[in-house]
């Protein structure tokens, strides 16, 4: 039994497609088998909310009178740096940048009340931002000083950009230390005070497609509340990690880049976040739809929380001085009981990553295939897998000469 993604379209297309989630489909296999769920049910479709650093934004701002180049000088947006190197008049914007004036660590921990990813959410919904800048004059671009309002509505372009989300499996963090400490995985109290993880589990993009049998460049998906698609392998791709039977790797492994049009996209699903004592970010609504196109595809879909293994990891020495080792593994049903074992000790578990928010994602996306409204797409390039021998390169430290 094999299908193609054409053929799905075209039952998408004249109304006939089944369609179902990650969650349904576990179901769906355990009662019919494999083969059967495979023969009835053409779409998978995942979801993934959480707090996603590597992400951003670029837009194109128009030509002030007389003309301003912002290439080569200052551009604040809100008070948030952003940067202009490109061109004239194109600005990027990444999620973790902050205001000048913010005291970051000074007063530990600090607070980081707004940065990159809040003025992100504020511009997709539609407030005014406060654009600043300051900047050499030329001939062609004589203007040297700019301050004015932007809008989305009134921009040339608008683009959200994120060259690492949607992480493939990733490590439950805790505390081995006797203090507090304030990390990208939250805050974690000391002596395995708590552990906190960061995935929807079985119902997460790329752990319901490990081995990358359908998702690769030019992937249409579910991106902020809007249609984006898969731009590249994201940074720190590392499909060579030690993987269960099943496929699913046991800690992080695939890493996506993404891109879609920011006017279509909105607030709900695109949210500025504060860590305290580490920073901000994004926090960003992911789906994925899976085309089950043969009965290996389908079983890699009906990957239970059971069967995803996260690695247990030190953030108060092991994680930060990058030293081997972990202190287990953990199944994502563990995890999400509320409570663990590690060491002896009982600790209790939090997410970071909004499991209700990721079937809402899955849910949405189900309804917009099954209405015709979003047909899949062939990727002109599948990523990088385990055998492929790409990896991700830590620093190769070098001292200056």
């Amino acid at each position: 039994m094999a299908k193609t993604i054409k053929e799905i379209n075209e039952k998408i297309r004249s109304g006939k497609a089944v369609v179902v989630t990650a969650e349904e489909i576990i179901d769906i296999v355990e009662e019919k088998g494999v083969t059967q769920a495979a023969r009835e049910v053409d779409v998978v479709t995942t979801g993934t909310f959480g707090p996603m650093c590597s992400s951003g934004i670029y837009f194109n701002i128009g030509h002030s009178k007389p003309r301003t180049k912002l290439g080569g000088g200052t551009v604040f947006l809100n008070d948030v740096a952003a940067y202009a190197g490109y061109a004239a008049v194109d600005v990027l914007l990444g999620a973790t940048a902050l205001p000048e004036d913010d005291p970051r660590n000074k007063v530990y921990p600090g607070e980081f009340k707004y940065g990159g990813g809040h003025v992100i959410e504020e511009l997709v919904a539609g407030k005014d931002i406060k654009l600043v800048v300051t900047t050499y004059g030329t001939d062609c671009y004589p203007r040297r000083k700019l301050e004015t309002w932007i809008n989305i509505r009134d921009l040339n372009e608008a683009v959200l950009f994120n060259p690492r989300n949607v992480y493939q499996n990733y490590n439950c963090a805790v505390n081995l230390s006797d203090k507090v400490i304030y990390t990208y995985m939250g805050v974690l109290k000391p002596n395995l005070g708590n552990a906190n993880y960061c995935s929807a589990g079985q119902l997460s993009p790329l752990l319901n497609d490990p081995l990358y049998k359908t998702t690769g460049i030019g992937t249409r998906i579910y991106l902020g509340g809007g249609v984006g698609y898969v731009a590249w392998t994201g940074t720190q791709h590392n499909p060579g990690v030690p993987r269960g039977e099943n496929g699913v790797p046991k800690g992080g492994a695939g890493t996506l880049a993404l891109i879609g049009d920011l006017k279509q996209m909105k607030p709900d699903w695109l949210m500025g976040t504060s860590f305290q004592g580490y920073g901000v970010t994004l926090t960003v609504g992911v789906g994925i739809p899976i085309p089950i196109l043969n009965e290996e595809i389908c079983r890699y879909t009906a990957v239970k929380d059971t069967d995803i293994l996260a690695p247990i990891v030190d953030y108060s020495k092991t994680y930060p001085q990058r030293e081997p080792g972990t202190l287990g593994q953990v199944s994502y049903a563990k995890l999400k009981s509320g409570e663990i074992e590690v060491s002896g000790r009982r600790v209790p578990t939090a997410s970071l990553s909004g499991y209700p928010k990721a079937v809402e994602i899955a849910e949405t996306l189900k309804d917009w295939i099954k209405k015709g409204e979003f047909l899949l797409t062939e990727p002109v390039a599948y990523l990088p897998g385990p055998d492929s021998g790409y990896a991700f390169k830590p620093l190769n430290e070098r001292p200056l000469e």
